[in-house]
């Protein structure tokens, strides 16, 4: 006997880029087609594959109900995803670069069309912070989202502590696994954590923030000196991103920090993602999981197809600009290289002091021309710390410039 019931409607989904995340994205639809039906009333399908050499992005607008752009870069993708929604498509993206330089023009475009433009797989791999700021925690005032957002540096971070390798030996043990590209820069120099930390920002302030915005550093001057004495003092070693009010204004910032056992960051190792958000009704939440990679940023990218097959379309709130702070609060530790003489502890703390800068702990190593002083401070404008440093960098016992990592003292 024949089956009567009509076929669920087609969700038509047009995909722009097949590589590693696209054809895992693509492999991901087919496999759960059954379950997103079950869950949505429709059928997902792909009714269109754009990359380098093959396929016509109009022809596959024209048959899409939503476009998925995972090419990367700013161009042709921004092109692509205006048009998209222009003509009133929803858009899903993993993009980072694209949403933290052209975020104000491409949320604008979804809300004059009223479309979706959902982004989870661009800031945390599978950790699913995006959703929880935009729907669970869309009710509570956040004070501070912070986290480890960049799998590539916490992967060799936690390699040059576990294994005491040098940084170089630790990047080519992430290339080897594919933890890295060939070309790491934007991941060890600390951009493309910058530009997740400006999506998030957006999110959980409301307010416009560009990755021009985003102080940032990397950890290609980390060594395994600064690694051992960290073993010393009971800190461990994280590219920590951050955005948080400070009264009426915001601070986001990507640099290495230290943190003790206690901070719910401390424990995350290998290539994982964390992100923690604090808000005073919630005290906070810390969310945790593998970061980007093919089928961890394809998993993400499905989810938002999910969520943006369920009507109805949920346009941005409106923005509201704040000031972005530049100089803050932090402790600091700071590694010298001095020669052996008497009263080079007394001159340092001397300056130190006279910048308002205070000492928590001090080790010194070694004699003569090979002696280290390595100092933990308290918290300090970070403003009078670089004045500091800078004046130590000019006396005389010093051999090497300073060398200094932020330390986060907060415990849970």
């Amino acid at each position: 006997m024949s089956d009567c019931r009509e076929a669920p409607p087609k969700f038509r989904i047009g995909l722009l880029g097949h590589g590693t995340v696209g054809a895992a994205f693509a492999a991901l639809v087919a496999e759960h087609a059954g379950r997103i039906r079950r869950i949505t009333g429709l059928e997902p399908e792909l009714c269109g594959v754009l990359t380098r050499s093959s396929g016509d992005f109009q022809a596959i607008l024209a048959e899409a109900d939503l476009i998925v752009e995972l090419i990367g870069g700013i161009e042709p993708a921004k092109g692509y995803v205006l048009e998209a929604m222009r003509a009133g498509r929803h858009v899903v993206t993993a993009n980072k670069q694209l949403l933290s330089q052209h975020g104000d023009e491409l949320f604008a475009a979804a809300g004059e069309a009223q479309v979706q433009l959902r982004f989870e797989g661009a800031v945390a791999g599978v950790v699913p912070v995006v959703r929880v700021l935009q729907e669970s925690l869309a009710g509570a005032r956040i004070d501070r989202v912070h986290g480890i957002v960049n799998g590539t540096t916490n992967f060799i971070l936690s390699e040059m502590a576990r294994q005491r390798i040098t940084f170089d030996q630790a990047l080519a043990e992430a290339q080897r696994l594919g933890y890295a590209e060939a070309d790491p820069s934007d991941d060890v120099d600390g951009r493309d954590a910058a530009a997740k930390m400006a999506i998030l920002a957006r999110l959980a302030f409301g307010a416009p923030v560009h990755l021009d915005q985003v102080r940032y550093e990397g950890i290609r001057q980390i060594t395994p000196d600064d690694m051992e004495y960290a073993r010393e003092l009971g800190l461990g070693l994280k590219l920590l991103g951050t955005a948080e009010r400070i009264g009426d204004a915001l601070s986001v910032r990507v640099h290495p920090a230290f943190l003790y056992p206690g901070h719910p960051l401390a424990s995350v190792g290998g290539p994982f993602n964390a992100v923690t958000v604090e808000s005073q009704a919630i005290t906070e939440i810390t969310m945790s999981g593998p970061g980007a990679g093919g089928p961890q940023t394809a998993t993400a990218v499905l989810g938002d197809v999910v969520s943006a097959m369920i009507p109805p379309a949920s346009p941005p709130e409106e923005m509201v600009t704040l000031p972005i702070l530049q100089d803050v609060v932090s402790a600091f530790y700071l590694h010298l290289e001095v020669a052996d003489e008497p009263g080079v502890l007394a001159l340092v703390a001397q300056v130190l002091a006279a910048h308002g800068v205070s000492v928590k702990s001090v080790v010194q190593r070694g004699m003569s021309e090979q002696a280290t002083l390595v100092m933990v401070t308290h918290a300090v404008l970070e403003s009078r710390f670089e004045a500091a440093t800078a004046e130590i960098s000019r006396l005389e016992p010093l051999r090497a410039p300073p060398r200094f990592i932020r330390v986060i003292e907060e415990e849970f």
